[in-house]
């Protein structure tokens, strides 16, 4: 062919892959293939709303919970421990934490920020 010569774009040239079979396939067929492979593919999970986080005072109070849970779960683990063990490292340290006084740490009420807790 030569330069000069004029020829309309689209008849040398297809669009998309060449079809797999004799003919290429419909709309629905390819809708159908596309559903077929989704089928074997895990969904994921995706919130409906975005996660709201949570404010500071809550996140407060849910530390001090945290902290009092954790405290009664070493008092339980020190009272379980054999009367041999209590006079070493480990008994010491149960103790030391057993012995906290948290009292202080609940009776702080945190401040309000500016309208957004």
């Amino acid at each position: 062919m030569t330069p000069l010569e004029h020829r309309h774009v689209t008849k040398c040239q297809g669009r998309g892959r060449p079809p797999q079979g004799e003919r290429a396939l419909t709309g629905a067929e390819r809708q159908a293939r596309y559903r077929q492979r989704q089928t074997g593919r895990a969904a994921v999970a995706r919130p409906a709303h975005p996660l709201r986080r949570r404010t500071r005072p809550q996140r407060w109070r849910a530390a001090i919970a945290e902290l009092l849970a954790l405290q009664m779960e070493y008092g339980a683990w020190l009272e379980a421990l054999p009367e041999p063990l209590r006079d070493g490292a480990t008994g010491e340290a149960l103790q030391a934490i057993v012995d906290l006084d948290l009292d202080e740490l609940i009776a702080i009420e945190p401040p309000r920020g500016f309208g957004r807790d």
